[in-house]
């Protein structure tokens, strides 16, 4: 049965058995939500006509190495990047690979929950934006109801994050872009150059500066996180690929040219990085005498930012329960519910989501909280990305005759910049960005970031270590392609 060319692309199609595959145009819009999001484009704003560089050389450095090794692995080996490294590097690393994948995600729920907070308080109060009460409030709510909505299984959750994508992320990009446009034609003031005065490179004032171009790299990490449901596929070596390039051109169509829509409205100096989007339609909308028409996108910013949660909330921990059938986590955390999710450990993660909201709460700047959480993800996320990338090189050597449906060319190539890239970007995170205006004192923030990522980072050699020969339950079929023995690490 041919995947379906509806008008809007299904969340999955069905076979004549009853079992459910996923679509590659559907892995595609579930890939770009993973990835694409208009929260972070306030922070590139400020460079103006700069900033397309700024999306440009970390896409070539990184998102594109990352999107060509991704389709190599996962149209040769299932499971996702703990088989991808346990097949390179044995069942050590890849218990690292998939912790590190996992724990910055848990890192990131609230820091992207920041920003659906300070959606939300424009529908209600935009001055609730800066209340730390208010927003450790609504990440709570907010991500246990989505992680309710992930225990509905794989169909119901793909459902929700491509609606919610083409709503609530293409909609409002489309929407600034739109309205700027308007907005500059009918008289407006823009606050971006004029292309004849463009600056098309930033201007280098030192590291700071240009610590804020590279902690961009996280725009474009996700990539390969819904590698994880490639089984669900019904021709995954052919359709993964596939779903890589129309994801690509989505990622970059909602972030480089609504965040030239934001230059326009906003001067540079006064965006906030959490309101940023939304300052922006207060502009535009009100220019047009439709103040009223900034909490639609208020609402419809909400909706994407709920369907990239629920999107991220299986995805990294499936890979987890993974790692635990091959007896690497207690049996208590290895139990699934009847549709197959992997319960206990989203409720671990709630746990640990319930303790950084509390950060918001606690401490005086919502905008420092979302800075330090943010970059301890990126600094987390980079570690797998760097084993990924030496893996990947790897198999190409030690494993060339496992079928793949893809194979990156030039992988040598390919593989060094990529991990030169996450190198580069993980040295350079421990300097705050300087376009914080509710900076961290330097060494505070290097201090937390080092306690954090030990704390969060260290805990797949501490329970490799205290592992018992009990607690591997059943192995796992999705986690092995080839025939070839993993090296043990």
């Amino acid at each position: 049965m041919a995947t379906r060319k509806d008008a809007h692309p299904p969340a999955s199609d069905r076979s004549a058995s009853g079992r459910t595959f996923i679509s590659w145009t559907s892995m595609a819009i579930l890939i770009a939500t993973a990835v694409a999001s208009v929260r972070g484009l306030p922070a590139m704003a400020p460079y103006g006509w700069a900033s397309i560089f700024l999306y440009v050389l970390p896409a070539i450095l990184f998102m594109v190495p990352v999107a060509l090794v991704a389709a190599e692995l996962a149209s040769g080996w299932k499971g996702g990047v703990f088989v991808w490294v346990k097949e390179a590097f044995g069942d050590r690393l890849g218990f690292f690979a998939i912790w590190q994948q996992w724990m910055q995600n848990v890192a990131w729920y609230p820091a992207q929950l920041a920003f659906f907070a300070s959606a939300l308080a424009y529908v209600f109060d935009p001055k609730l934006a800066n209340s730390g009460l208010f927003t450790g409030l609504v990440i709570l709510v907010v991500y246990w109801f989505s992680t309710l909505i992930a225990t509905r299984g794989v169909d119901t959750f793909a459902k929700v994050s491509t609606w919610g994508f083409l709503a609530g992320t293409i909609v409002p990009a489309a929407a600034l872009i739109i309205f700027a446009v308007i907005f500059w034609q009918d008289g407006g003031t823009s606050h971006l150059q004029s292309i004849d005065d463009a600056n098309w490179f930033p201007k280098f004032t030192g590291l700071a500066s240009i610590v804020l171009i590279v902690s961009n790299f996280l725009s474009y990490a996700g990539m390969e996180m819904n590698a994880v449901h490639v089984t669900e596929m019904r021709k995954p070596s052919a359709e993964f690929p596939k779903a890589i390039v129309l994801s690509v051109v989505l990622i970059l169509f909602v972030f480089i040219l609504p965040t030239l829509a934001i230059s326009v409205a906003v001067p540079g100096s006064s965006i906030n990085l959490t309101q940023g989007v939304l300052q922006s339609f207060d502009v535009f909308f009100g220019h047009l005498g439709i103040s009223w028409a900034t909490t639609v996108m208020a609402l419809l910013i909400v909706i994407g930012i709920l369907a990239s949660v629920v999107n991220w909330i299986p995805g990294p921990s499936r890979g987890l329960l993974m790692v635990g059938k091959e007896g690497y986590l207690p049996p208590r955390l290895q139990g699934t519910n009847s549709r197959g999710m992997q319960v206990p450990i989203m409720m671990v993660q709630g746990l640990i989501v319930t303790v950084m909201a509390v950060l918001f709460a606690i401490l005086p700047s919502v905008q420092s909280v979302f800075w330090i959480l943010t970059a301890m993800a990126v600094q987390l996320y980079l570690l797998m990305y760097m084993v990924m990338f030496l893996a990947a090189m790897k198999l190409r050597r030690t494993h060339p005759d496992v079928p793949r449906g893809f194979r990156t060319p030039a992988m040598p190539v390919v593989g060094w910049v990529g991990f030169l890239s996450s190198v580069a970007a993980f040295l350079l995170g421990f300097v705050e960005p300087s376009g914080n205006s509710d900076s961290t004192p330097q060494g505070l923030y290097i201090l937390i970031l080092v306690v954090g990522i030990v704390l969060l980072g260290i805990w797949p050699f501490v329970l490799y270590k205290l592992r018992k020969p009990e607690w591997k339950i059943a192995s796992s079929p999705d986690t092995t392609h080839s025939d070839n023995p993993s090296q043990e690490a």
